[in-house]
C-alpha cells in the first residue's frame, strides 16, 4: 500500500500550531503521513490559518495542481472552511471521499514595461493603482474595443472568488465561484465635466483580454498589486489581463458551503 502523504501547511501563530500538532497526531492515528515540509508526492494540502495563509501558501508554492483545504484559526476564513473542533468530522469525510472538488479560478496579468515584460498570477486580484495614491490616467480597453479612459485612484481586476474581498469593499458585485469571469472594478473614479469614468464594475468574459495602457506621465507612476503584495515597475506600457489557464483545486464537503459562507461572513 502506497503511503498518503498530506502536506501541513500552518502559520506560526499559537492557535495554528496547537491546531497543527493536534491534526498531525489525528492524521498519524488514521494511517496517513503528515509531512511539515512541502512534498509534491503529497495527495493534499491543508492550510491552517486565515485567508492570508492560505494566499501566502499558494504562492509560495507556485499554484499547486495538489488540492487544498483550509482550516480557519484566523478570522474571516472565505477559504478556510473547516473549524478546529470539526477535524475528526474532516478526515472521516475525507476518508471516505465525501467530497466535491471545486475549481479556483486566477487571473493573469502581462505587465510590460519599454525594456521587457514581466508576469504575475493572482487568486484575488489585481490591483493598478498610483504611487502615494495619487490620481492616474488609464485607457482601458476589452478585446482591443477602447472602454474607457479611467481618471481615478485605480481599478481593481478580480476573480470570482476575489469578488469578494478587496473587490467587494468598494462596492463591486458578487460573482458564484464557477463563473469563468474577470471584473473591472473602479477606486474613487472621478467623475466630472472634465473626466468621465464608469463608476460601477463590469463583467468580463473569462476568454477576453483587458487591456490597460497608462498615460505616458505615469507610466513611471503605477503600483501593480497582487493579492496585497506590491509591485512596482519602470515606465509601464502596457499591462494586459487575463484568466489564467491554471487552477488550484479545493475540497468542498457541502453543495450549501458557499452561500452558508456568504451569509456567515457578511451578513
Amino acid at each position: 500500500m502506497s503511503e498518503r502523504i498530506i502536506n501541513i501547511l500552518s502559520n506560526k501563530n499559537y492557535e495554528s500550531k496547537k491546531t497543527s500538532d493536534l491534526l498531525i497526531d489525528k492524521l498519524k492515528f488514521n494511517g496517513f503521513t503528515p509531512s511539515i515540509d512541502y512534498n509534491d508526492k503529497a495527495e493534499l494540502n491543508i492550510c491552517i490559518g486565515g485567508d492570508g495563509a492560505f494566499l501566502r501558501s499558494v504562492h509560495k508554492h507556485k499554484f499547486p495542481y495538489i488540492p487544498f483545504v483550509g482550516i480557519n484559526t484566523g478570522h474571516l476564513g472565505f477559504f478556510q472552511e473547516i473549524v478546529p473542533e470539526k477535524i475528526d468530522t474532516f478526515i472521516h469525510r475525507y476518508i471516505n471521499n465525501d467530497y466535491t472538488i471545486d475549481k479556483i479560478y486566477l487571473v493573469n496579468a502581462s505587465i510590460c514595461t519599454s525594456e521587457k515584460c514581466y508576469y504575475q498570477t493572482a487568486i484575488n486580484e489585481i490591483v493598478i493603482k498610483g504611487i502615494g495614491s495619487k490620481i492616474i490616467h488609464l485607457d482601458v480597453s476589452i478585446d482591443n474595443n477602447h472602454l474607457e479612459k479611467f481618471s481615478g485612484d485605480g481599478l481593481i481586476i478580480s476573480t470570482p472568488v476575489g469578488s469578494t474581498a478587496y473587490n467587494y469593499s468598494v462596492g463591486g458585485s458578487i460573482v458564484y465561484p464557477s463563473i469563468k469571469a474577470l471584473q473591472i472594478t473602479p477606486l474613487a473614479p472621478i467623475i466630472s465635466n472634465a473626466y468621465r469614468s464608469l463608476p460601477n464594475s463590469a463583467i468580463i468574459p473569462g476568454d477576453s483580454v483587458i487591456e490597460i495602457k497608462p498615460e505616458r506621465r505615469y507610466m513611471n507612476s503605477m503600483l501593480v498589486i497582487n493579492d496585497g503584495f506590491e509591485y512596482k515597475y519602470n515606465n509601464i506600457v502596457t499591462v494586459d489581463l487575463t484568466m489564467s489557464k491554471k487552477i488550484i483545486s479545493k475540497l468542498n464537503f457541502s453543495k450549501d458551503m458557499y452561500w452558508e459562507n456568504l451569509k456567515s461572513k457578511f451578513l
